[in-house]
């Protein structure tokens, strides 16, 4: 880390963080974490926004674009979050958004270098 800042220097950016996180069915989902300033939505993946083991915002770019309500959602999420979370294209994102909105983090981050 840099002295100057709490942001990560460029190289400590190449591992990826999965997390553990168990939506409120009980099924757990392994979410590559994302860095807030600088994250790109991909279409076919689901994103959770979180504020510490809080949950701000579940949904995806689909989301954003045809939801108005949605984008002031995800804004607002942006401005309190401290975390950012991507699900790999599920298969129900529906579903899967639901589950996720009752989350909490499982177990501790699993690191992996890219």
């Amino acid at each position: 880390m840099s002295q100057m800042s709490d942001r990560p220097l460029a190289a400590d950016r190449k591992q990826i963080h999965i997390v553990d996180w168990q939506g409120r069915s009980g099924r757990h989902y392994l979410l590559v974490g994302e860095y807030l300033d600088t994250f790109v939505m991909r279409e076919a993946d689901l994103y959770l926004i979180a504020s510490g083991s809080d949950v701000v915002w579940v949904g995806s770019t689909a989301d954003l674009v045809a939801d108005p309500a949605s984008r002031i959602r995800f804004r607002m999420a942006l401005k309190g979050a401290n975390q950012a979370f991507r699900l790999d294209a599920p298969a129900d994102k529906l579903a899967a958004a639901w589950d996720l909105e009752g989350a909490t983090p499982a177990l501790t981050a699993i690191v992996q270098a890219a």
